[in-house]
């Protein structure tokens, strides 16, 4: 005689699993009874049972139950599991069925609305879920595929979708304020500008520009499991450690990798993500909250992982942070009012970058040839800032390259060879003479001393090209 447990007996192993594994058969009960399990298998999901007839019937949800209304989420029918699965929380172990940790993420009771082999509609009490689910099939009659949707309003009138995308905000040049006490301090990151956005376990990160980068760091996307089902935007500083210290040259290589080659630097040129600041948290913008706000509310979140962290912020004192960061060679500090609100997109004198390294982001124009051992390469770069009426010479720069930049950089350049130059400006005969034109379409970042009389770059040395800029983005 066959049992509706019997598929759930077939895939587990007596003494091989803590999971409990009934000898007798299921007997009807009162089926009011509701458990969610957070499960960290292969891939984080939430596992959404009800009891039913002597069984707890299963849905797998990948993103976990949608908060909005009419937000539809993809379910799979699982095997029945016996009603003492209600209570279980373990380690299911290696090379078992479901592998991985499996809490109680929520329980409660429920009301069945409908109840069909197409769908069930139900109204959820708990302590974290509360509201009517339906689940109901997506395809053939056999197939395990169903969705789910919400199809109550949330218990929390004001609460908003997550945004799809956000843009960051931008500090401006500056000094150490006046005011001291009327700002917060945090050191400035050698790195790459990154928004998170984290819904339904899963982290989407994105550049400055809005691409998005989650395939070129690997090893970020876990940011997505340690929050589980809350929802928000952060924004940080992705970096890459060398010799205790934030190095934008180590970055270099994972900034431009594919995703296949991405996941072997990530073994060998692994990054942290800095978090330094909250957009939106669970339904809620907290875009116009002040900057103090917004910092208390990301340290409650507790983030910290093997390649993330939420660094330091400091109330006035800014003085003492500024020497903090020249004593651990830090890049600067960066000042942000402490009743700013998020200006998402702007440039804003609210956040004031302060720091001794000057450095800027220009487009390559040309190239002069390299001697010596540089002579399969180049010897200097043209550099050009772009202006509403074109590109303007700024200088040309010959340190800084390590020989993987080297041969990467002049196979790209021979790509975009042209044969007039793309300046607007003039050059002096020295320079133009010898030099090969490209079309200028590569951001690169220099580091310099100051600028000349002349407006030209004094003492340049490169810092590694910006894939996550683009020339358009650079006009003045």
């Amino acid at each position: 005689m066959t049992s509706r447990l019997d598929p759930y007996r077939a895939k587990r192993r007596k003494g091989r699993t803590p999971e409990p594994l009934p000898a007798d058969e299921p007997e009807p009960g009162p089926g009011e009874r509701f458990v969610i399990h957070e499960h960290h298998a292969r891939r984080l999901h939430w596992d959404v049972r009800l009891e039913r007839d002597g069984v707890l019937v299963s849905f797998a949800v990948p993103k976990g139950l949608p908060a909005e209304p009419g937000t539809v989420r993809l379910a799979v029918h699982t095997e029945d599991h016996p009603l003492d699965y209600a209570t279980f929380s373990g380690e299911i172990p290696k090379g078992e069925y479901g592998a991985g940790r499996m809490t109680i993420w929520d329980s409660g009771s429920y009301e069945t609305v409908k109840w069909s082999d197409r769908e069930v509609s139900v109204v959820l009490h708990g302590e974290r879920v509360h509201g009517r689910y339906v689940f109901f099939r997506s395809r053939g009659e056999d197939d395990d595929g169903w969705n789910v949707i919400r199809s109550d309003p949330p218990d929390d009138p004001e609460r908003t979708a997550l945004p799809r995308s956000l843009k960051p905000m931008l500090a401006v040049a500056g000094t150490l304020p006046e005011d001291d006490a009327a700002f917060g301090y945090e050191f400035k990151w050698d790195g790459v500008r990154a928004l998170a956005r984290v819904e339904g376990g899963r982290a989407t990160l994105f550049s400055r520009r809005g691409d998005d980068i989650s395939g070129t760091y690997p090893e970020l996307r876990a940011l997505g499991e340690q929050l589980g089902t809350t929802e928000v935007w952060l924004d940080g500083e992705i970096v890459a450690v060398r010799d205790g210290r934030p190095s934008f040259s180590a970055l270099q290589s994972r900034m431009q990798a594919g995703e296949q080659r991405a996941r072997r630097l990530a073994r060998q040129v692994p990054v942290t993500y800095l978090v330094f600041d909250l957009l939106h948290l669970d339904g809620h913008s907290c875009l116009d909250l002040p900057y103090r706000q917004r910092r208390d509310l990301l340290d409650r979140l507790e983030l910290g992982g093997e390649h993330w962290q939420v660094p330091p912020w400091f109330r006035g004192g800014g003085s003492a942070v500024v020497t903090a960061a020249a004593e651990q060679e830090l890049e600067g500090v960066v000042a942000k009012r402490l009743d700013s609100p998020y200006r998402a997109g702007e440039r804003s004198s609210a956040w004031l970058k302060i720091t001794d390294l000057l450095t800027i982001e220009v487009v390559i124009g040309g190239w002069r040839p390299g001697e010596g051992r540089r002579a399969d390469t180049f010897g200097s770069l043209m550099l050009g800032v772009p202006h509403a009426d074109g590109l303007h010479y700024v200088g040309q720069v010959g340190t800084g390259f390590d020989d993987d930049s080297l041969r990467a950089l002049t196979s790209r350049l021979h790509r975009l060879e042209r044969r007039t130059s793309p300046f607007t400006t003039p050059l002096p005969r020295d320079r133009a003479t010898g030099a090969r034109w490209v079309s200028p379409k590569l951001v690169g970042e220099v580091a310099f001393k100051a600028w000349t009389d002349d407006g030209r770059l004094r003492a340049p040395a490169w810092r590694g090209l910006r894939p996550d800029r683009v020339p358009e983005e650079l006009i003045r």
